[in-house]
């Protein structure tokens, strides 16, 4: 690199190809694309350079990939353009950090055999994409791994999750940079072409093989899109029109489907409001042989809850656990509250649930339940649905507005499906809700924006993947061993 603003530079727009290889662009070649032009920047630069080549890397990165938080504070917060812009960047910006962290530590431990530091380079991007998980609460979005989902190295998926495809998709990265930059030394093509096409061909090869298997019969399923807008929702004067819709569809569909599925809060109240409600709902359902299954916020004596419930002919009832800092609880809620209106966002104020609830139950098939964010933790879902036939995800996305928000979310639903070997349902309020088979492919889904239900069928399953049996911690492990073994020796 010529100068600092040019290594900037640089760095930047590398960042900003990053999210292009996410959905809902998927152009997948473009992350190891980004990860190798990093890799490349930081092999050639000094060391005064580093942290702001990570952090303009990263703020690229963030500030493509996940801005659109912008809708929910300034939309849906009711906070100013100015001040919304702002936290907005404080926040990408923040994340930014992570990479010039990343790439400091890159520097110390680098290797002078080019093979070892790609190794450390994609190991050292894994660990801090499992820091990203719980730092702070955590914010387990925008990994490089979940560009593998429609990519030739699917196959590697079930066997080694989302953080070993990212660290796949890394290496490749800086093979692809190490073989540029030494272009005229014929073993660089030799060795790392050789280890992208045996990564490449494996992943196909594994792509065929049928990790899970069916359980029983298929079960008719409906997902109902209302595409209800959050004023309405929660505004006491619409609760009876709601409510009748869902008993009309709920009626509607009952006789005709095993399994209805509604998507986040879809029912306007506390459930200990609505009873008589679902009492209905129960008594048509029942009849039919169906199951519904539904969001609902739920209280007890102290706490209120983000919670989802079946009834009619199936049971259950589980609280969402991993809640969403300033969306379902503010941190520091003594000093934030009522300063700015995005610090009191409607239901803001839930507690999580315990980690030992049980699953749902649809007849006798075992449904492991998801709320939202809950299910881009992908060792949370991997524990939570060790004996489930089936995985349903719901949700409410129209905090996120017409953005790329949406399809990452649903891009990482699609991706614990194929983890796991499992069928998986999604409902969301106004998309994207859908049917999504074992393998990731979408059997019916709905536009965007409309009032929809999404009807065909699921296939319970039973059996277990390498990724669902192990979860993370393999990949987790290797990574730092490889930190550990490939530094020089002095």
């Amino acid at each position: 690199m010529r100068s600092h603003s040019t290594a900037l530079g640089f760095a930047l727009l590398s960042g900003l190809l990053f999210p292009l290889g996410l959905a809902p662009f998927n152009i997948w070649p473009l992350i190891p694309v980004s990860a190798g032009c990093l890799y490349a920047a930081l092999t050639t630069s000094g060391t005064s350079r580093l942290w702001s080549i990570g952090w303009a890397y990263g703020l690229g990165l963030f500030g493509a990939g996940v801005s659109w938080v912008y809708v929910s504070i300034h939309i849906y917060g009711n906070t100013p353009v100015w001040l919304a812009v702002l936290l907005t960047a404080v926040f990408c910006g923040g994340l930014a950090l992570l990479f010039s962290c990343q790439a400091s530590l890159f520097w110390r431990l680098k290797s002078r055999h080019w093979a070892w530091r790609v190794a450390q380079f994609a190991s050292i991007w894994v660990l801090f994409e499992w820091l990203r998980s719980w730092l702070l609460t955590g914010f387990p979005w925008a990994y490089a791994g979940y560009g593998a989902l429609d990519s030739p190295l699917s196959g590697w998926i079930p066997l080694v999750g989302v953080f070993g495809c990212s660290w796949l998709l890394v290496a490749l990265g800086g093979i692809g940079a190490e073989i540029i930059r030494n272009r005229g030394a014929r073993h660089y093509w030799v060795t790392g072409g050789v280890s992208a096409i045996v990564a490449i061909a494996a992943g196909m090869v594994w792509s065929v093989i049928e990790w899970t298997h069916t359980q029983g019969e298929p079960l008719r399923v409906a997902v109902v899109q209302p595409n209800i807008s959050l004023r309405d929702k929660w505004n006491r004067n619409q609760r009876s029109v709601i409510l009748r819709q869902a008993m009309d569809q709920t009626t509607a569909l009952s006789a005709a489907h095993d399994l209805l599925v509604w998507p986040e809060s879809a029912l306007p109240g506390y459930l200990d409001q609505l009873e008589p409600a679902i009492d209905v709902l129960t008594t048509t359902a029942a009849k039919e042989g169906a199951t519904v299954i539904t969001g609902v916020l739920t209280r007890d004596a102290t706490d209120s809850y983000n919670s989802i419930t079946a009834f009619g002919a199936g049971s259950g009832l589980y609280h969402k656990q991993k809640l969403v800092p300033f969306g379902e609880y503010v941190p520091l809620e003594t000093w934030l509250r009522g300063l700015i209106g995005f610090f009191d966002l409607p239901m803001s104020a839930f507690s999580a649930g315990s980690p030992d609830q049980a699953p749902l139950l649809a007849h006798s098939t075992v449904i492991a339940p998801f709320i939202c964010y809950e299910v881009v933790y992908p060792d949370f879902v991997a524990h939570h649905s060790r004996d489930a036939a089936l995985l349903v995800t719901i949700s409410n996305d129209t905090w996120f507005g017409n953005s790329a928000g949406p399809w990452q979310h649903f891009q990482m639903a699609r991706f614990r499906a194929v983890e796991l070997g499992r069928d998986l349902i999604r409902g969301t309020n106004d998309g994207v809700s859908a049917l999504i088979a074992a393998d990731g492919t979408v059997k019916a889904t709905a536009t965007q924006f409309t009032e929809a239900v999404v009807s065909g069928e699921v296939q319970p399953r039973v059996g277990t993947t390498p990724f669902a049996s192990t979860g993370s911690l393999p990949v987790w492990v290797l990574s730092l061993m490889i930190l550990l073994l490939g530094r020089d020796r002095p």
